[in-house]
């Protein structure tokens, strides 16, 4: 399954932290969350506490998602007038192989979004965020929750990896929804304009919209979102500050160089019952074994990894094509008890190499499950 390939390569386990093998093909781990939340003042509220956080309005997230294990945090969220301002305080886990029982590598990260209400209807976000290591202590510049986190890495002459972004969301007629992200890790103007398809630039971008009881049908929704993003996006010159925690990605699961298509469709017909429908497609450049191609966010993103310092377009590399189709009938037997019913196919094709032949993979599930006051787990990527 394509799951276990997912952990041989990245040895890790999707959305969970450390884990040890279950008899031959089985994971074995604990799922444990918690924090609390105060108010500091009447318009500062202050979490902490050891679960996931995310940044966006999308079904997925190009800033912070909730793909990777949940995480030590420490978040103040400001609302005054229209702005509301969050502040997130991370300490994660760093790259490093599957081994015995010891103490993991640290590794941190600051993250800050600022968002207003231009109107009732519109709001508009600012994002920034760092990624940092540091072998005997905490760099407390960091901690300054107003200050441009790029200028404090400068100061430092540090070689952080810090992204920026821009959001939206707009409400149209009352049944429509568009939002969007655009995620710059690194750009340069220049060579956008002579594109010669340079390294460098760095950035990824989400589009997608939402109808509301579409076609007048009353508690039907649709929601269709495209992501984009390019090779060595989220990675850095090594392997600490690369946009990751427990050896799984920070933002998108599918990590860089590809182009992403969704569409969801969701219908509740009783106020028990909900059934839902979801399609993905994807495109992806992958690495070769002998050069990397920006899509694996963990390799360094310098020699002898990348080759080159021009010819990067999204998609190049070993070729590879996804469908993932989803289905699920859910019924709430009692308050936060459900009885799940699933059915989950996907389908890859992977370009031949020099070295390597084609490759086509398809996985089938079909599921019947019991839940209890918890969310579904879900293997989209």
């Amino acid at each position: 399954m394509y799951v276990q390939e997912w952990e041989k390569k990245f040895q890790s386990v999707p959305g969970e932290g450390y884990y040890k093998s279950f008899k031959t093909s089985g994971y074995d781990y604990f799922d444990a969350r918690g924090y609390f939340t105060f108010g500091v003042t009447k318009y500062i509220d202050v979490s902490f506490g050891y679960d996931k956080n995310v940044i966006g309005n999308g079904y997925r997230s190009l800033f912070l998602s909730d793909f990777s294990n949940n995480i030590l945090f420490l978040k103040l969220n400001t609302r005054i007038w229209r702005f509301n301002y969050q502040n997130l305080f991370m300490e994660l886990n760093a790259t490093e192989p599957r081994g015995p029982d010891r103490l993991l590598k640290k590794k941190y990260a600051t993250m800050h979004h600022l968002d207003i209400n231009l109107t009732k209807s519109l709001n508009v976000g600012l994002f920034e965020g760092i990624i940092f290591g540091r072998p005997d202590h905490f760099e407390f510049g960091y901690l300054n929750p107003i200050i441009f986190y790029r200028s404090i890495e400068q100061q430092n002459g540090s070689f952080d990896n810090a992204v920026v972004g821009i959001d939206f969301k707009a409400n149209v007629a009352h049944a429509l929804q568009f939002y969007g992200q655009l995620l710059f890790d690194e750009f340069v103007l220049a060579e956008v304009k002579k594109n010669r398809g340079a390294w460098v630039n760095k950035w990824g971008i989400q589009a997608g919209a939402k109808y509301i009881d579409a076609l007048g049908i009353k508690n039907l929704d649709l929601q269709f979102e495209t992501n984009i993003v390019r090779p060595f996006t989220y990675s850095h010159s090594d392997s600490i500050a690369n946009y990751t925690h427990y050896n799984q990605p920070l933002a998108h699961p599918l990590g860089a160089n590809f182009y992403e298509l969704i569409g969801i469709a969701r219908y509740q017909p009783a106020p028990k019952w909900l059934v839902q429908g979801k399609l993905f497609f994807w495109n992806q450049g992958l690495d070769s074994s002998a050069e990397s191609f920006g899509s694996n966010i963990f390799l360094p993103n310098v020699s002898p990894y990348r080759t080159k310092d021009f010819g990067y377009r999204i998609g190049d590399g070993l070729g590879s094509k996804a469908v993932i189709a989803s289905f699920l009938v859910s019924y709430e037997l009692k308050q936060n008890l459900f009885i799940d019913v699933s059915a989950l196919f996907r389908k890859q094709n992977i370009d031949a190499s020099p070295s390597t032949p084609a490759v086509s993979k398809n996985t089938s599930v079909i599921s019947l499950g019991v839940r209890l006051n918890m969310q579904r787990r879900e293997f989209e990527f």
